[in-house]
């Protein structure tokens, strides 16, 4: 049986919180895109399960630890779609500073794989933690 949305997207962040960052792309169909219209410097568009995977090994090697918080899954009316609101609990190790940041991401996920998010984070706040660690 073909794992629902909401159990594929918690999933998602319990390997997140288990900093097993090489694993989320293995959740991911193979050609899912990834919409960021917040990152930094410009918004991005990451296509296909490749290029998650390279995403994900770099976002490992940052110098924060983030832990989800608060998660709500609201399903939708379409059953593939899920619409995530959680907050990441943020540490930077080499610094001690901790702090909480707000999220959202849309899903569409089929037959156990998410085939395209939209991604809602605060990425000045993430940047900036990440920026004075790599100081």
């Amino acid at each position: 049986m073909t794992a629902s949305p909401t159990d594929v997207y918690r999933r998602f962040l319990g390997l997140i919180a288990e900093d097993r960052w090489t694993d989320l792309a293995d959740l991911y169909a193979e050609d899912a895109v990834v919409h960021q219209p917040y990152a930094r410097p410009e918004p991005a568009v990451i296509a296909g399960r490749e290029a998650l995977r390279r995403r994900f090994a770099a976002a490992a090697r940052l110098p924060v630890r983030l832990r989800p918080a608060d998660v709500v899954i609201h399903e939708t009316a379409d059953p593939e779609v899920v619409v995530a609101e959680f907050d990441y609990d943020v540490t930077v190790p080499a610094t001690g500073e901790s702090f909480r940041t707000a999220n959202v991401i849309v899903l569409r996920i089929r037959d156990g794989r998410i085939v395209s998010s939209r991604d809602f984070h605060d990425t000045d706040r993430l940047g900036a933690a990440v920026a004075a660690a790599s100081a």
